[in-house]
């Protein structure tokens, strides 16, 4: 029997919305570069601010966004793969669907990290490259301007290219549920607890992260 269930709590799903136009404006700035610049690291900031949000969050967020509900055996993938998976791992992430959440938080994390200790050389530094040695900035801007870049758009292009997968090739729809946040199953599973009260701790943990971002920032000055 079908029931609806609340899977995506609106912390989570502001984090998701917030995170891609704040990567699109890092994507766009980056290649303009020159006036451009300033907001490129401002968004560079609040993709940090976000990351850090939902390493908490991964801890103490709604059921199904917690990082716990979505760290899965080898056994559990190897029987996803071959149709033998559970109801349950389809409802959040499922097993491939969170190899490609942790590769992105971990390849952004890195390339914001390293936009922190990045110099053009011209007219843009990063807050952070008076900390370090002239042959570490000089490498991190490499791979921030280079390998890096390059990582990002791959792992949005296959981020984009697995739901047009599901849509197309087995109905179903990812993108809903993460815009009004409920979803419906087969399976008798938990719903994700999204109050008030709830959402008020993650906009303390929001605030929280953007303090550290903004003091982190602030160590360069």
């Amino acid at each position: 029997m079908s029931t609806t269930v609340r899977v995506w709590d609106l912390p989570t799903r502001i984090f998701h919305w917030a995170l891609v136009a704040s990567v699109i404006c890092l994507v766009i700035t980056g290649n303009v570069g020159g006036n451009a610049m300033p907001w490129h690291f401002r968004a560079g900031y609040c993709v940090l601010t976000l990351l850090l949000f939902r390493l908490v969050w991964g801890l103490i967020g709604g059921y199904w966004s917690r990082f716990a509900r979505f760290i899965y055996a080898p056994s559990t993938v190897l029987h996803y793969l071959k149709g033998q998976g559970r109801p349950e791992d389809s409802v959040g992430h499922n097993p491939l669907g969170a190899f490609s959440v942790f590769g992105m938080l971990a390849i952004l994390l890195l390339q914001v990290s390293s936009g922190l200790f990045s110099d053009d050389e011209i007219a843009a530094a990063g807050p952070l490259t008076r900390f370090v040695s002239g042959d570490v900035v000089s490498q991190l801007t490499s791979y921030h301007k280079q390998f890096g870049k390059m990582f990002v758009i791959v792992l949005v292009l296959l981020h984009i290219g697995a739901i047009v997968f599901y849509r197309v090739k087995k109905g179903e729809n990812l993108v809903k549920p993460m815009l009004v946040g409920d979803k419906t199953v087969d399976a008798s599973v938990p719903s994700a607890k999204d109050t008030a009260g709830t959402r008020a701790v993650a906009l303390v943990v929001l605030l929280a992260c953007a303090g550290a971002v903004s003091y982190l920032v602030k160590l360069g000055g």
